[in-house]
């Protein structure tokens, strides 16, 4: 029966047979042409073709390799010339990118025909940049509008004001086609981020992943040559933030700007200056706050950047104006404080009803252990409303009461020293009373530390024990 069935299918389709046999020669030569037509190139001496990339790489990308250590052809898994350690000069500018690797994928007939030499993209990959912080905007503004297509695979960037580092990329990954068109992914403070660029390049959303952090730019429509505008709004960790701005490259201005979180809201208008030094002016009106997140304060920790803090030159006034009557400390305040190379210079004002309080002072925040130089005043036009504050019961008082001290204060170790203090004119103190108001004021208000100095129990005790 078995051989009766194998008679019938060979004499049925033998000829079908044998043209399947047939076809895995042609399946053979086919594999083995091309496989010569994709390793035969890498025979080639592409140092010898290397004007016809330089000048396709000019004409269609605006990059200008000034230099390069060799060239390469790797015919898998897809056709592709590679650059070895290039100076690529960008455009008319002076910039200059060293790239490791510049890898160039033909159109696969031009892997022989070099006349009108096309290419499918180029690829930058694996390499460290280092740009001044002006280059990169250019460069990144270069690269989004690139028309021919485009990708960056897995290179750091070093941006730097001057000599100095600002901040670094790493393994930043950006294509202007495919699947991720203009999607910027890479590393940021050593968290990974993500930076979506819609077609009209005129909006960018970032994402700082896992970190609750994101923020979306809008860019308006450019009038003005040299001059950026458009509007932000961020999230961070529970927050929003909404800001309009403009920006050339001698400043960066913040204006119609409000913050609001659980414990604060404020607006504020901001002028950075860029060039030719880093220079801010803020001017913050806070709206609602908590007081009691400044004691999530770390004095320490903010002192400890002492590399950052010499950086900063700022002038900012903050004032806060209560809504509605208020029985504690902090009805209405206004405090000003410039910042210099670490110099800290202030002066503060607060209010409740006919109460005032002035002071003003400065430190040195890059000194190991940075001490507080006040002028202190306390001007009361009723004794009694003043000690009503602290609910401090005494017989009624109406006199105007003046309080003057001088002295410093060690921020770390809070410790105070008095030069003086006086009371209305009448009252002068000795050295002794000098040292026992010292002694009470670091046993009482500074028991806990600087930042809850404004505590109304503790000042209350400090009232009764030196009074």
């Amino acid at each position: 029966m078995i051989i009766k069935f194998y008679k019938t299918i060979h004499n049925k389709y033998s000829r079908f047979i044998r043209f399947i046999f047939f076809l895995r020669y042609l399946f053979l030569i086919f594999l083995i042409t091309i496989l010569l037509f994709l390793f035969i190139p890498k025979f080639f001496d592409y140092e010898k073709k290397a004007d016809v990339f330089k000048n396709y790489l000019l004409k269609n990308y605006d990059f200008n390799i000034l230099k390069h250590e060799k060239i390469e052809f790797s015919p898998l898994p897809i056709p592709k010339i590679e650059f070895h350690n290039v100076l690529i000069k960008v455009g008319e500018t002076p910039m200059e990118l060293n790239v490791q690797k510049l890898q160039i994928y033909p159109k696969i007939f031009n892997i022989y025909n070099y006349n009108n030499f096309e290419s499918n993209k180029i690829i930058f990959k694996k390499s460290n940049i280092s740009l001044q912080n002006f280059d990169f905007q250019f460069l990144i503004k270069k690269l989004i509008s690139q028309k021919s297509k485009l990708n960056l695979n897995k290179i750091d960037f070093y941006i730097y004001n001057k000599n100095k580092l600002l901040v670094t990329l790493d393994n930043v990954k950006f294509a202007n086609y495919g699947l991720k068109k203009n999607i910027v992914n890479g590393n940021i403070f050593g968290k990974k981020f993500e930076v979506k660029i819609n077609d009209k390049f005129n909006q960018a959303n970032f994402k700082l992943i896992n970190s609750g952090i994101s923020f979306v730019i809008n860019l308006n429509e450019r009038k003005i040559q040299n001059l950026i505008k458009g509007t932000v709004k961020s999230k961070i960790l529970g927050t929003n933030l909404k800001f309009d701005f403009k920006y050339n490259q001698k400043s960066f201005d913040i204006y119609n700007s409000f913050f609001r979180s659980k414990n604060l809201s404020f607006s504020n208008q901001s002028k950075i200056n860029l060039n030719p030094f880093l220079d801010i002016y803020s001017d913050f009106e806070i709206l609602n706050i908590n007081f009691k997140i400044f004691e999530k304060i770390q004095i320490d920790k903010l002192l400890s950047f002492k590399n950052v803090l010499k950086k900063i030159n700022a002038k900012n006034e903050i004032s806060f104006t209560s809504k509605k009557l208020s029985n504690n400390l902090k009805s209405d305040f206004k405090i000003k404080f410039d910042l210099a190379y670490g110099r800290l210079d202030f002066l503060k004002n607060l209010s409740f009803t006919d109460n005032f309080f002035r002071c003003n002072g400065t430190t040195n925040l890059l000194e190991e252990n940075p001490v507080i130089f006040f002028d202190c005043l306390i001007n009361s036009k009723n004794k009694h409303s003043l000690l009503k504050k602290f609910n401090i019961k005494k017989k009624r008082d109406t006199k105007i009461l003046n309080i003057y001290a001088k002295g410093s204060l060690a921020i770390l170790n809070n410790k105070i020293n008095f030069k003086n203090i006086e009371v209305n004119d009448k009252y002068k103190a000795s050295n002794e009373d000098l040292k026992f108001f010292k002694e009470m004021f670091e046993n009482i208000l500074l028991e806990n530390g600087l930042i809850k100095i404004f505590d109304t129990k503790k000042i209350k005790k400090f009232i009764l024990e030196v009074s």
